[in-house]
């Protein structure tokens, strides 16, 4: 799948595309804190607030994205990283290939490191951030946050 995958920043129409696969993500359960249904609307305003985003692309269909954007939580040289896949395409580089246009972006637009929070019950996610580089700094009650230095 990775040979005619394709990466680009991710624009306001794809937000219907991306709403539909992260539903399809949080009907499955147990891999991110979104607790209901998303809209392509309510993604617009996400990408409005975070950096930087980026969609995987297969034959003009969306099969996953990122974004990286700053948090209240953090400090301004940080910033959070939120990744998704469609469910069945995990393992074939299409997170590889999204992490390698994200950190290179996060890297020029200033940001020092990138943090992941991740639930603990998700050893998808956290064996993925772990597999580029990301090491644990802080747990809290169900989760644990990784952190990647740029």
């Amino acid at each position: 799948m990775t040979g005619d995958l394709h990466i680009r920043p991710a624009r306001p129409f794809d937000a219907g595309a991306m709403a539909a696969l992260l539903n399809e993500i949080i009907a499955i359960g147990g891999t991110t804190a979104i607790a209901g249904p998303v809209t392509g609307d309510a993604l617009r305003a996400w990408m409005a607030e975070a950096d930087i985003w980026h969609v995987a692309e297969t034959a003009g269909e969306i099969v996953g994205f990122q974004w990286v954007g700053p948090s209240p939580k953090l400090p301004p040289e940080a910033c959070d990283i939120a990744s998704f896949v469609r469910p069945g395409a995990h393992g074939v580089g299409i997170g590889s290939k999204l992490f390698d246009a994200t950190r290179k972006e996060a890297k020029a637009r200033g940001y020092a490191w990138i943090n992941a929070t991740i639930r603990v019950e998700n050893e998808g996610g956290r064996a993925y951030y772990r597999s580029r580089g990301f090491e644990a700094y802080a747990r809290t009650p169900g989760t644990v946050s990784k952190r990647f230095n740029l």
